[in-house]
């Protein structure tokens, strides 16, 4: 199973292969991009074996040239660690693979995805070999996979796509615990354009409470997003980041763009309430059990949270709301689901039934 240590695909790849392992499927993961922390390899560690390879990811790199390899790292170690199934969650690691080995591609997100949803132009030429790169993934992978119906469809709108699943994400740890306090929190890459920082800065002043805002405000590349209302609690700790996010009586996230939305997830399973921005995503996932707004309006984003600060017993039945609908994106469903895929896959080539992902 490949994986980053940047963003959310970590938290994925971490949640789905526990909840493998406890059906009895073995993963090797697969890093690309900067190096994980010593507490993130401690974790992968406690669940299968981890190898981190020099090629960057397909968002970083300013070449197609500068991904060379990565199919012949894949299927060498698949041939060492006698691997009988990628689990890829770039589409564009799956290009330049040959060997034959089933493989299931999963799109977390893409620049091209991206550009559909944050531009009305056309993606710029020099982004075309992205998609094209994407494109051959695509074709090379036996199942793709999109953790929401709404990222699907605009996958199928970027690229020649037939046949795509949906599983959701999933999440295991109870966040249920702790007393909540009179802030509203939120997280994200924040250098992202469609992390849509700044509505989160412009309401800020706006708000009856507090907006505390977790995460990096500097891109790899080095731009910058300059925040001057909230306040800002620069990159957090997994552990640091549960804590605050299980105190936190709201959970904002005015994304843009987000094809699942782990924040949102984790806001849920702490029995927060949710403020979302309307987006097709979060409606298909959150749809009555959030309160929504348009993300490019901050007096609207400033409303729903004043409206929440003052209503405890609303607070309430919308953190109780949404911690049910989180309880539907379990491991177990998410584990389930892809298993099946799996053995489906490997009984179709009639492959050796090891079990290593």
């Amino acid at each position: 199973m490949t994986v980053d240590a940047v963003g959310g695909v970590w938290r994925y790849a971490m949640e789905l292969a526990a909840s493998l392992k406890a059906v009895n499927y073995e993963t090797l993961f697969v890093g690309f991009g900067p190096e994980p922390s010593p507490a993130q390899r401690h974790e992968a560690e406690c669940i299968g074996e981890i190898v981190w390879q020099k090629q960057p990811l397909d968002w970083m790199a300013e070449s197609e040239h500068q991904l060379g390899g990565v199919g012949e790292v894949l299927e060498t170690l698949a041939d060492t660690h006698q691997i009988d199934l990628l689990h890829l969650n770039l589409p564009s690691q799956a290009a330049q693979i040959r060997s034959g080995r089933r493989i299931v591609t999963v799109s977390h997100s893409c620049v091209v995805t991206w550009w559909q949803a944050m531009r009305s132009e056309p993606l710029p030429v020099d982004w075309q070999w992205k998609r094209a790169l994407n494109q051959k993934g695509f074709e090379a992978a036996d199942a793709i996979i999109s953790p929401s119906a709404s990222h699907a469809a605009l996958l199928r709108a970027c690229y020649e796509i037939d046949e795509v699943s949906i599983v959701h994400n999933a999440m295991a740890c109870d966040l249920n615990s702790a007393a909540k306090e009179p802030y509203a929190f939120a997280a994200g890459r924040w250098w992202d354009e469609s992390k849509n920082a700044r509505i989160l800065d412009m309401a800020a002043p706006l708000s009856p409470w507090e907006i505390k805002v977790a995460g990096s405000t500097r891109s790899p590349s080095g731009g910058e997003v300059f925040l001057s209302n909230v306040t800002q609690l620069g990159e957090l700790s997994h552990v640091e980041l549960i804590d605050k996010l299980r105190r936190a009586a709201i959970v904002v996230s005015p994304s843009i763009y987000e094809p699942f939305g782990l924040l949102a997830l984790e806001g849920a399973r702490a029995s927060a309430a949710l403020v979302l921005a309307d987006i097709p995503t979060y409606r298909e996932l959150w749809a009555e059990c959030a309160l929504f707004f348009d993300p490019h309006d901050a007096d609207a984003l400033a409303t729903v949270l004043a409206r929440l600060s003052r209503d405890r017993e609303l607070r309430q039945e919308m953190g109780r709301s949404a911690l049910a609908r989180s309880l539907t994106y379990s491991p177990e469903r998410q584990a389930g689901a892809m298993a099946a895929l799996y053995e489906n896959l490997l009984a179709e080539a009639k492959s050796p039934m090891a079990r290593r992902a």
